[in-house]
């Protein structure tokens, strides 16, 4: 087993991973920047390295501090969390050169994978549908031919993208060459990669996505679906698993298409293949991320596996010892994600967290980076919590979820527990039958 893990991140995930780090008795060092010094996940760690300003390039994207800071402490392996540099391949191979073991994938899986049109032609070797589209684009007559020839509505992406970045839905043939500029701008602007293509947009799509384990002998196991379509700016809000859209059929033909990817890419630790799927449940790849999810409780909290846990031995050399055909899993399990945003336009609003109280329960979990006192800065994503429930049936998940929502107080900063109780209300989560076009059609059911 590792015996210290240096965690490259912040927040509630840095809090998380430190969890499971103590009860395996792995020592937690926590890197953070002026602004975090007094936070949760610094006071809960065993030790602490200060690496910078609060500019996370001056911070958390500084693969050099970070390094160092890993060095100095005598750290034998880094976390890197979700986001910040979580899936760059050039942060995992230097943490190879410096003999730091990276829990995650390795940094040629992470190269590989990471740019999305390789990674299309990847998955179509192995046999693995995607989305009708385009080679890479060279210019605006190359948009146009593409985009007439997939027929409209088509969208626009960075090749290098993640996030939705770069990415630009277009409906008609007068609206493709400002869509292809505005896309290759801003992928130039996001990634130094002005490279993009076009695909057909789908319609009612569902995203679904299976989480993966690999070991370094090419074991590998799935896990049931998680259902991720309730988003904004093609950003993730709520999470469900299992997926309310799901058959039996489409769930083993995820998983089954999921473990030949990790499969032909040799892949090791945790993952997610997400995928789109259509109104008539055909599936289509659509990236692979190279990390722990933000959403990843939900699986744990229907299977009881601790994937955290099961990082932590894959990286220190264990073979995994879970098998498919005996994990089992029960219940229903969803995730609100709370963020300091306005629920009206979703824009970050940080600010001073005045009162703090989380709802307690019996199957209620809460991922949280702050307390009262707190502020959340306008330099770092402004999640503040992930609200997780379980119960016997998707009924009562909802049932406890909004119970839980009316429970949870956060004053003096504004957030989007409103919009999320709303959610919960509505007919069409209850129903189970949304797609990503869930918050535009929740808008015209509120104000029809």
């Amino acid at each position: 087993m590792l015996k210290s893990v240096l965690i490259a991140n912040r927040g509630e995930i840095a809090r998380r991973i430190i969890r499971t780090a103590r009860l395996l008795g792995i020592e937690t060092i926590a890197v953070y920047s002026d602004i975090d010094e007094k936070s949760l996940f610094v006071q809960e760690a065993d030790r602490a390295v200060r690496i910078g300003e609060a500019k996370p390039r001056d911070s958390y994207l500084n693969i050099d501090k970070i390094i160092a800071a890993a060095k100095e402490s005598g750290a034998s392996a880094i976390h890197p969390g979700y986001g910040f540099l979580s899936e760059r391949w050039e942060f995992a191979q230097r943490c190879e050169t410096e003999g730091l073991v990276f829990v995650g994938p390795s940094s040629e899986v992470i190269h590989k994978m990471g740019d999305k049109y390789r990674s299309r032609e990847i998955a179509t070797s192995l046999g693995i549908p995607i989305p009708p589209g385009s080679g890479i684009l060279s210019n605006v007559g190359e948009a146009k031919k593409w985009a007439t020839k997939l027929s409209f509505p088509v969208i626009f992406k960075a090749s290098a993208g993640g996030g939705g970045i770069g990415m630009v839905k277009v409906e008609k043939e007068e609206e493709v060459a400002e869509a292809f500029d505005t896309a290759t701008n801003r992928a130039r602007l996001a990634f130094g990669d002005e490279r993009v293509y076009v695909e057909k947009y789908l319609e009612s799509p569902h995203h679904i996505e299976i989480q993966i384990l690999g070991d370094k002998g090419g074991n590998v196991v799935t896990f049931p679906e998680r259902e991720c379509s309730v988003q904004r700016r093609h950003q993730k809000v709520i999470e469900e698993s299992p997926s309310p859209f799901a058959t039996a059929g489409l769930r083993h033909e995820l998983r089954q298409a999921a473990k030949r990817l990790a499969r032909g890419i040799g892949y090791t630790n945790a993952g997610t293949v997400e995928f789109v799927v259509d109104g008539h449940r055909k599936f289509y790849f659509l990236e692979i991320n190279a990390r722990l999810q933000v959403e990843h409780p939900i699986t744990e909290m229907i299977t009881g596996i601790d994937l955290v846990e099961q990082q932590m031995k894959i990286a220190s050399g264990e073979s995994l010892l879970l098998r498919e055909e005996s994990l089992g899993w029960k219940g229903w399990a969803i995730e609100s994600r709370v963020y300091a945003e306005d629920s009206k336009n979703f824009y970050p609003s940080p600010g001073k967290i005045v009162s703090y109280i989380e709802p307690r329960g019996e199957r209620i979990r809460v991922d949280s980076g702050y307390q009262a006192g707190d502020t959340v800065s306008q330099f770092y994503d402004p999640l503040i919590a992930k609200l997780v429930v379980w119960d016997e049936d998707r009924n009562k998940a909802i049932a406890k979820m909004q119970d839980a929502l009316d429970d949870y107080e956060i004053t003096g900063i504004k957030n989007n527990i409103s919009f999320l109780k709303e959610a919960f209300d509505s007919e069409i989560f209850k129903s189970g039958n949304y797609d990503t076009h869930f918050i535009s059609k929740l808008k015209e059911e509120t104000n029809g």
